[in-house]
């Protein structure tokens, strides 16, 4: 799954074949499905087999299959799992220099977005800004940019239904690669 991202961030992308790929899950706590232009890559350590029948029993669009309810529904029951949100994702490259405004690091890990992002996430870093946790808005997006290692990517994630949300990353810079939904262990 990082080698499939990593060329995604790189914009190159698995073919629009209309296929699905199926590949082990990157960690216990992570799987799900990453949708591309007419490709799908789902994560799970569950049998290939099971995927590609459980989708070609879908008399639905199979293009949309990998993302739709009767699948997500089938897999998160199969894997004891519950649907998380399908989310926009979105990608951006480092910009160089300083954050446009001060930001400070911090260790809390109780405020609630911190919390839920720990959830999905490995190496979760979390910064301040004037009082404000560095969630949403373009000048923090923006800002999340200049936190990266020379050469790194920041991912992010945004709920389709949030246009300030999603207007906000896309004029910070991020590019939009595909949509996502994790599958998670207990409440999203």
């Amino acid at each position: 799954m990082a080698e499939i991202l990593a060329d995604a961030a790189g914009g190159v992308f698995p073919p629009p074949d209309g296929s699905v790929t199926v590949v082990p899950q990157p960690s216990p706590r992570k799987a799900g499905v990453v949708s591309f232009a007419a490709h799908a890559v789902v994560f799970t350590d569950e049998d290939p087999a099971w995927v590609h029948e459980t989708l070609a029993a879908d008399p639905g669009d199979p293009l949309a299959a990998p993302l739709c309810p009767p699948f997500l529904t089938a897999f998160a029951g199969r894997t004891g799992r519950t649907v998380n949100n399908i989310d926009l994702l979105s990608v951006a490259d480092r910009l160089p220099g300083e954050p446009p405004l001060p930001l400070s690091r911090v260790e809390d890990r109780e405020h609630p977005r911190v919390v839920r992002a720990l959830r999905y996430r490995e190496d979760v870093r979390i910064f301040t800004a004037d009082g404000g946790v560095l969630v949403l808005g373009r000048a923090l997006a923006t800002a999340a940019r200049h936190l990266l290692p020379e050469g790194g990517v920041v991912w992010a994630q945004q709920a389709p239904g949030n246009a300030p949300s999603v207007r906000a990353f896309h004029a910070a810079g991020y590019r939009p690669v595909g949509a996502e939904a994790l599958l998670v262990v207990g409440q999203p």
